[in-house]
């Protein structure tokens, strides 16, 4: 599937009350790879900047004047994000801007373009219970630089949060299976044959066993909850 990862910023925190995106970047990927396609927009929202807003992304009103309203670039952003899964960092606060500014446009609400929504904030609590997982934790924890970042910006942090989503959902499908030797146990026919039977089995001991015991019940503090191999001796 195509997908494309997208940030926004904006003039301050609630669209309810007149907040607007002021910055839209997407980058895509496909096959987990990026392409060279993205999608960049500065935006003029037509109001002043929060000052709290403006020392997050350091955006002036007066940067923004002469910059396209969004009503200018919503068809290239539609053509961009139709039918992607969007991958999005608190997705429930950038969704909740761009579905705002499709209603004042009289649309149809953005999220209704994508074929799935990965929130990835939602994701990194389920992987990291009780961590920090803004977009720069997660990037301290997976070693991906982001020293250039010194203030955010809707196109660089899409970029960062598509490494960051890659190193997050890397799994099976990163380990060659071809590495596994199905020959083992077969004649040179694919016959089977009999394993050897004088194979050493290595067995726990007690300090072994205690040590084990010790790990999961640090593993269960920080956790604050049984680990799986816990829960699976127990039952």
């Amino acid at each position: 599937m195509r997908q494309v990862i997208l940030d926004t910023e904006t003039t301050g925190l609630n669209p309810a009350t007149g907040d607007r995106i002021i910055e839209i970047g997407c980058v895509e990927m496909v096959g987990r790879r990026l392409t060279d396609r993205t999608f960049h927009y500065y935006i003029n929202p037509e109001r002043d900047i929060d000052a709290g807003a403006f020392t997050v992304h350091g955006l002036s009103r007066e940067f923004l004047s002469d910059k396209p309203v969004f009503a200018n670039i919503v068809e290239q952003l539609i053509v961009f994000v139709d039918g992607a899964e969007v991958i999005i960092h608190n997705a429930a606060f950038d969704l909740g801007f761009l579905d705002n500014e499709f209603a004042l446009l009289k649309r149809p609400p953005f999220r209704n373009l994508a074929a799935k929504i990965t929130d990835t904030l939602l994701d990194a609590r389920q992987m990291f219970p009780g961590k920090r997982n803004s977009l720069d934790a997660l990037c301290e924890r997976f070693a991906i630089s982001n020293k250039h970042r010194t203030l955010h910006g809707a196109l660089l942090d899409a970029q960062l949060l598509a490494e960051v989503y890659v190193a997050m959902t890397r799994g099976q499908e990163d380990l060659s299976i071809d590495l596994i030797d199905y020959t083992v146990g077969a004649d040179s026919y694919g016959h089977s044959r009999p394993l050897p039977t004088n194979l050493k089995v290595l067995v726990a001991s007690n300090e072994d066993l205690q040590h084990h015991q010790k790990i999961l019940a640090e593993i269960a503090k920080t956790t604050k909850q049984d680990s799986v191999w816990k829960i699976g001796a127990s039952t």
